[in-house]
């Protein structure tokens, strides 16, 4: 709730301003109108910016991978304890797969 706070405070001091500006004139009227669209963009490219930095930042985690490998290994073990070779699996339908592995 705190958060929703902050943004809508930040959303009525932003429209205050840009009201502001409007009303007493300091930038020219057609650069003032255009504040509103220059703000969306700027928060897109923000937006943007963060997801690149995430995806550089992201760390890479070899004791997961090599535990997903195992859990894979494992997988493969039960369907052949199931009678499930790889040919059939590819061949199955989701619906039939898993109702195949319920029995």
């Amino acid at each position: 709730m705190k958060h929703i706070v902050k943004i809508l405070t930040l959303l009525v001091i932003i429209s205050a301003l840009w009201i502001g500006l409007l009303q007493t004139a300091i930038i020219p009227r057609s650069h003032t109108w255009l504040l509103p669209i220059y703000f969306v963009v700027s928060l897109g490219c923000y937006g943007l910016l963060m997801v690149g930095v995430g995806l550089v930042q992201f760390p890479t985690c070899p004791q997961e991978a090599v535990l997903l490998q195992q859990d894979v290994v494992e997988a493969k073990e039960y369907l052949k304890l199931k009678g499930i070779d790889k040919s059939e699996f590819c061949q199955l339908s989701w619906k039939v797969f898993l109702i195949y592995l319920d029995c």
